[in-house]
């Protein structure tokens, strides 16, 4: 599946919102990408899985994780077509944590994975966590990257659909000049 028949898809699905959106990073946007309505398929969410998997096939991975919420689903396919197993990661009073008895063995190689990336927070924390577990993170891919800048994570990074979506800090966002009512859909 080509970006373009990816980004149709996303349309299709009403995933790419248009307006004034909050994202989790706290910047404003006056794009937003709800991958939940393509993966509410799971045909769909299969075939990304495998089209995310695809990239990593020749790395040793033990082991799948993702943040909740948006990076369980996409965990899951990954992990399913690499025949691994897969984790998530969930906020516990604000701090990205591993809970509901997951375990990571030292010295495992995990593959990261997220529905999409902005400044990368969210897949940094996720990161942190693995470290801490003795765990070698090898790779990070996304359904969507829509970065505005570099993001450097020291490993393989592989996303599905590349998107440039503009970004502004609160206090210089232009649709709050022009007085545009903010939404905020994301999953903090």
């Amino acid at each position: 599946m080509s970006e373009q028949e990816l980004l149709r898809l996303f349309r299709r699905c009403d995933a790419l919102l248009e307006g004034h959106f909050l994202l989790s990073s706290g910047l404003h946007s006056n794009r937003y990408i709800q991958c939940a309505q393509v993966l509410q398929y799971p045909e769909v969410a299969t075939d990304l899985g495998a089209k995310l998997a695809s990239y990593f096939k020749d790395l040793s991975v033990d082991f799948v994780v993702g943040p909740a919420l948006g990076g369980v689903l996409v965990a899951h396919e990954v992990a399913r077509a690499l025949k691994v197993r897969a984790l998530f990661t969930e906020r516990e009073q604000g701090v990205m944590t591993l809970r509901r008895g997951f375990s990571v063995a030292p010295g495992s190689n995990v593959l990261v994975v997220e529905d999409v990336v902005t400044t990368g927070g969210s897949t940094r924390e996720v990161i942190t966590v693995m470290r801490e577990g003795g765990a070698k993170v090898v790779g990070i891919g996304a359904l969507v990257d829509r970065h505005t800048g570099r993001l450097d994570f020291d490993v393989p990074f592989h996303a599905l659909l590349t998107l440039e979506i503009a970004t502004y800090p609160p206090e210089s966002c232009l649709l709050c000049s022009k007085g545009e009512p903010l939404v905020k859909p994301g999953s903090r």
